[in-house]
């Protein structure tokens, strides 16, 4: 008979049972806690699939719910509202949902993010001890923020963007001793920054932006740890405030801060961005900022900013954007700024700058504006008796400065009002509980305004920003069956919009983690870059880090191609008809615009764009369109020298001779245009250029044998041979012997009246003979 087991060991294997059976499953309480979560969503599709058997620890994850466990504990929660959380009723009170996550003891993480939730953050939020990342932007919590979220001790980062939130920031912020991340923008805040948030030196990031904040900065020296402060459309001043050195981010713009700027702004090593717009500084400009070694984005514009630039003054390597417009500035405009500065967005209008070929104001309305900014008030004279006579001159001296004072002032509010009709862009709001949106204005380039204009006639929808579940709905949710091309740094995807527009959506991931802000001057360029002979872009959309609010990805929102490329329509074997030689002329001339568009038409303009026949597209209407432009976003081989472009040879004069890059890719286009051959290599390009300068030398007969077989018997000679000549001129190995666009274009234009003409006289023959 087998020996009996002893009780104990019974007990002992049970409980072993259960810790290996149990081992993958979060605790009940937790679970509960996570269904009720469920229930409390209104049950939405994204969770239908969650039952009693759900092992939520180990649930495949998506951009919209993310749960990470550690030791079947629950340690992170982020759900993001979009097109599968619909916004939650408005007598659904979020004190259940709270309530709820006091059941998940170790949670460290928790993003409730565009979810609709109403009402005032409950105090239940006090329950969550273990929390380190609170993220709640973009719902619609109000009223105060309650003094419960103080017992958080662990909290490092506390996000509460997009929000109603009222009242006042509180002094109790300062008991949280490990807070690096304050992030409280667009609520209705009122009153000063607390003298108690000076203390906390964990402090990194500070964004109070779009609130009615008012009053002094406090000393903020002692926060050394501090790397971006946003204070941006408030109410503070009239001081500069008193920071450390080793700010990466200032951004003071619109707010009431006068007076000067302090010259330890100069000793600032380790700032990148610079925004002190939109305010009422005065006194002398600091030029050595232009020079700081690290700083990439400088915008000082409408201010009241006096003194004198020089031609020679140095300008900092990474200097991307600049904006100095509508200051009091003289003298000339640093060469470092100038026209040449082809990789720089520079704006400098409404200055009195000598050299400048923005709008510039007479040299004496910035020298008595400097007047008026630098008179100090006298102090009284001694009070003495006045003679009736001097008194009546005063009188009639008073009547008259006051109505000339009330014209002036008419005059001054028409000339604002006027300017900010101009300025003011269209905005399209989507919807206001979504994700947050960053509006970008568009720059006030008079050309490219006028360009802006015109956008009525070509079908394309004003510039705007994008929310993520958009693209999600437009792509279904970037299924591989919508992709449509793949490169070193993203993916680019079909999309249908709710319109029914068709779009191409261009996905770059961001390998640094880098704010906002770094990426605006390359968006504020992309969306200055629209053109009858450019695919444009129409928006775009930021996806953060809910940590930091970091770049995680860019998403580019171009308009859809869908006729194929420029090749496919001349040298590619492919079934259908091929252009015709007037066809092939209109679409030199519309890649020759694009061109011209992409030197002139912006400023600073864009050159070497690596430009190849395949990245000329189609629209419906078989209208040309460049899709290929030298921007940092959209760069992904810029290194390299392909087939369409200058020899190895020549590459070390390309700074020298930007312009002249694109002409020789023209020059390469062209070849195919008229010989209707692909060119793949550099050895095709130049044996492509020794036929077609023997052919120039020959007879009709000889010159028309290397012509497209397609179209070598519609063409006029005389056309053809200013083709010739001009594709020739484009691919010299000298840049300074190519053509300017301007010159390419005439010359094409040229041969298009020259085609017009041959064809007129032939019809007119034609019937003369019947």
């Amino acid at each position: 008979m087998a020996k009996s087991i002893p009780h104990s060991l019974h007990i002992l294997f049970f409980m072993v049972f259960l810790s290996i059976h149990h081992s993958d499953q979060l605790q009940f309480p937790q679970s509960q806690a996570i269904w009720k979560i469920q229930q409390l969503l209104n049950y939405p599709s994204l969770l239908s699939s969650w039952n009693e058997d759900t092992d939520f620890c180990n649930n495949e994850s998506n951009l919209s719910l993310t749960l990470v466990c550690y030791e079947d504990d629950i340690t992170q929660l982020h759900i993001i509202g979009n097109y599968g959380f619909p916004p939650m009723p408005l007598n659904v009170s979020t004190e259940p949902f709270f309530s709820n996550l006091a059941s998940l003891p170790n949670l460290k993480v928790l993003s409730l993010v565009s979810l609709g939730l109403w009402g005032p953050l409950p105090g239940s939020i006090g329950n969550l001890s273990s929390l380190e990342i609170l993220n709640i932007s973009s719902n619609c919590f109000s009223g105060t923020i309650p003094v419960e979220v103080s017992s958080l001790r662990n909290l490092q980062t506390l996000i509460l963007d997009h929000n109603m939130f009222t009242g006042q920031i509180p002094d109790w912020l300062s008991s949280l001793p490990l807070l690096a991340v304050l992030s409280l923008k667009n609520n209705s805040l009122t009153g000063s920054l607390p003298i108690s948030l000076t203390s906390l030196e964990t402090l990194r990031i500070v964004s109070l932006s779009s609130n009615h904040l008012f009053g002094e900065v406090p000393n903020l020296c002692n926060l050394t740890n501090l790397q971006v402060l946003d204070l941006e459309d408030n109410y503070f001043g009239p001081h500069f405030p008193s920071l450390h050195t080793r700010l990466v981010t200032l951004v003071l713009r619109k707010n009431r801060f006068r007076f000067g700027i302090p010259t330890e702004l100069t000793s600032y090593y380790q700032l990148e961005k610079l925004d002190i717009s939109l305010n009422q500084f005065s006194g002398p400009f600091l030029s050595p900022l232009l020079s700081l070694p690290s700083l990439t984005y400088l915008d000082i514009a409408e201010n009241k900013f006096t003194g004198m630039l020089f031609e020679n003054i140095s300008c900092s390597a990474e200097l991307a954007f600049v904006n100095l417009s509508s200051n009091r500035l003289t003298g000339e405009l640093p060469a470092c700024l100038g026209i040449d500065s082809r990789s720089r967005v520079i704006q400098y209008a409404s200055n009195c700058l000598s050299n400048g070929s923005q709008n510039q104001q007479p040299y004496s309305y910035c020298r008595n504006e400097a007047l008026a900014v630098t008179i100090l008030p006298h102090k009284q004279d001694e009070k003495k008796p006045f003679h009736k006579g001097v008194l009546a001159s005063s009188l009639v001296g008073g009547i008259f400065g006051g109505f000339a004072l009330c014209s002036l002032a008419f005059l001054v509010t028409k000339r604002v009002s006027t300017r900010q009709a101009i300025r003011t862009p269209v905005t399209t709001f989507l919807q206001e509980k979504v994700s947050p949106a960053y509006t970008l204005k568009l720059l006030t380039d008079a050309r490219h305004i006028s360009e802006t204009m015109k956008l009525g006639a070509l079908g394309l929808p004003p510039y705007r920003t994008f929310v993520l579940g958009e693209l999600k709905e437009a792509t279904s949710n970037f299924n591989m069956s919508n992709l449509i091309g793949e490169g070193s740094r993203g993916q680019v995807y079909k999309g249908s919009l709710t319109d029914g527009t068709l779009v191409a959506i261009r996905r770059l991931k961001m390998r640094k983690r880098q704010s906002i802000q770094s990426y605006t001057p390359q968006i504020e360029l992309i969306s200055k870059l629209r053109h009858s002979h450019l695919v444009s872009a129409i928006g775009h959309c930021f996806e953060c880090h809910p940590d930091d609010s970091s770049v995680n990805m860019i998403y580019l929102i171009f308009e859809f191609m869908p006729s194929g490329t420029l090749r496919s329509c001349i040298s590619e074997k492919l079934p259908g008809q091929k252009f015709t030689w007037i066809q092939r002329m209109a679409a030199a001339i519309g890649v020759a615009r694009g061109i011209q568009f992409l030197h002139t038409g912006i400023v600073p303009g864009l050159f070497s764009n690596n430009l190849k026949i395949t990245d000329v597209l189609l629209d419906h209407t078989i209208h040309v369109k460049i899709s290929s432009y030298n921007l940092p976003l959209l760069a992904e081989n810029r290194k390299l020298v392909n087939a369409g472009t200058e020899p190895k040879e020549n590459v070390r004069v390309r700074a020298r001779h930007e312009d002249k890059n694109d002409v020789y890719d023209l020059g390469v286009i062209l070849v195919e245009i008229i010989m209707g051959m692909g060119i793949l290599s550099q050895n095709d390009i130049g044996v492509a250029k020794d036929l077609l300068q023997v052919s120039l030398m020959a007879d009709d007969v000889a010159r028309r044998s290397i012509v497209d077989p397609a179209i070598h018997k519609e063409c006029s000679d005389d056309s053809l041979k200013i083709l010739m000549e001009i594709c020739i001129r484009c691919l010299s190995s000298e840049p300074t012997d190519r053509p300017s666009i301007e010159d390419v274009l005439w010359n094409l234009q040229f041969a298009t009246q020259v085609e017009d003409s041959w064809r007129r006289d032939s019809e007119s023959n034609q019937e003369s003979t019947e």
